[in-house]
C-alpha cells in the first residue's frame, strides 16, 4: 500500500510538473509587464486604461500600468515603435496614421498596429462656467479653450470642427485635470474634451462650480457629419451634468485598444477576452465602458484586427468584414 501511494504521489507530481511546463510554454514570448498608453490624468483614457491594467493583473497575472501620454496619436506611434504594449486611440487619428499623416512621424505610415477591442464613443463635449453667461457655441467665438494634450483627439479635431461651424477659438494645450483647474480659476474661458460620457473633469468642476455644457444644433451636426465621415451624431442625455438644460447634441468618434502586430496571438486573445468578458467590472471603472461590447468591433473600419482578437470574435459569433482582416 505504501508503494502504491508513493507511486500515485509520484505520478501526480509529474502531472503537475507537465501542466506547469505546458503553462510556461503557452506564455513564451509574453512580456514580463504591460504598459498601456492612455492620455493625461483626469481624462477618460487614463481612467479606462487604469481599469484595463487592473484587469490584466487580476486575470492574467501580468504586472500592468496605465502610462500618461500625449493621447491617441502618440499612442499609435509608440505602439508602432514597440515602446508600448497597448495603446488607446480613436478612429480619426488611426485613419491619419495609416495614411502616413501622423504629425509625430510625418510621412511614415503606421503599419505595425492591430486593433484588439472597442472601448466607447468619444463625444466632443464643451463646458463653460455658468457665471460667464455663455449658453451656445457661437458665444465661444474668439474665446480661449482648453483642448487637452497637443497630440490628443480633442486638440487635433475640435478647433477644426468648431471652425467648420463658424467658431474660431484660441486653443490652449495641457492635461485635462490641469485645465479643469484653469477653467475654475478663470485662466481659460471654456474646456473642450473628446471623452466618454460624463467627462470626469466636468463632474469634478461642477462639484464646486456650476457649469453650462454646450451642444451643437441640427444644422451644425449635419454639416459636420457630411464633412467628416469618421464623426457621428450622439446625444448627451438630460441629467448627465447637474446644470444641463435638456438633451444636448454633439459628434463623436469610436475608440479602440490597439497592440503591436508582433504581440503573441494567445496574449492578444487573452487580453481581448479578459476585458470584454469583464464588462460589469469595467463599468465600475467608468460608465462609458457600457459600450465596450464585442459587437461594437464592427465600428472599426480603419485598423486591421490582431489575429488573436479575430479568434475571440469568431468564438463569440461575430461576423467580421473583410477589411478587418490583416494582410
Amino acid at each position: 500500500m505504501k508503494f502504491r501511494l508513493t507511486a500515485i504521489a509520484t505520478l501526480f507530481t509529474a502531472a503537475v510538473g507537465l501542466a506547469t511546463s505546458a503553462q510556461a510554454e503557452d506564455r513564451s514570448g509574453w512580456p514580463s509587464s504591460i504598459k498601456i498608453g492612455t492620455a493625461s490624468q483626469g481624462g477618460t483614457y487614463f481612467i479606462y486604461g487604469s481599469g484595463i491594467a487592473k484587469l490584466i493583473q487580476e486575470k492574467l497575472s501580468i504586472p500592468s500600468s496605465a502610462e500618461v501620454s500625449g493621447g491617441p496619436i502618440q499612442n499609435l506611434a509608440l505602439v508602432d515603435a514597440g515602446r508600448l504594449n497597448l495603446g488607446l486611440t480613436s478612429t480619426g487619428p488611426a485613419q491619419q496614421s495609416v495614411e502616413g499623416r501622423n504629425p509625430l512621424i510625418p510621412g511614415a505610415k503606421i503599419d505595425n498596429v492591430r486593433a484588439l477591442f472597442p472601448m466607447y464613443q468619444s463625444a466632443f463635449q464643451i463646458a463653460v462656467l455658468k457665471s460667464t453667461g455663455i449658453n451656445n457655441l457661437q458665444g465661444l467665438n474668439g474665446k480661449s479653450m482648453g483642448v487637452g494634450p497637443k497630440a490628443g483627439t480633442t486638440a487635433t479635431y475640435l478647433p477644426e470642427i468648431l471652425s467648420e461651424v463658424g467658431v474660431k477659438i484660441d486653443a490652449r494645450f495641457g492635461g485635462a485635470g490641469d485645465q479643469a483647474g484653469q477653467l475654475q480659476d478663470g485662466m481659460i474661458d471654456a474646456l473642450g474634451l473628446a471623452a466618454g460620457i460624463p467627462v470626469t473633469a466636468f463632474t469634478q468642476i461642477e462639484a464646486q462650480n456650476a457649469i453650462t455644457p454646450l451642444g451643437f444644433s441640427d444644422d451644425e451636426i449635419q454639416t459636420l457629419t457630411q464633412k467628416y465621415p469618421s464623426l457621428s451624431r450622439l446625444v448627451i442625455k438630460d441629467g448627465t451634468y447637474k446644470d444641463q438644460q435638456g438633451d444636448l447634441q454633439t459628434v463623436s468618434m469610436w475608440n479602440f485598444v490597439v497592440a503591436s502586430k508582433s504581440m503573441p496571438d494567445d496574449l492578444a486573445y487573452a487580453i481581448t477576452k479578459a476585458v470584454l468578458e469583464s464588462n460589469e467590472e469595467m463599468k465600475q471603472v467608468h460608465r462609458a465602458a457600457a459600450e465596450s461590447l464585442a459587437q461594437n468591433v464592427l465600428y472599426n473600419a480603419v485598423l486591421p484586427l490582431h489575429p488573436g482578437a479575430i479568434r475571440y470574435y469568431k468564438e463569440v459569433g461575430i461576423e467580421l468584414p473583410a477589411n478587418a482582416m490583416p494582410n
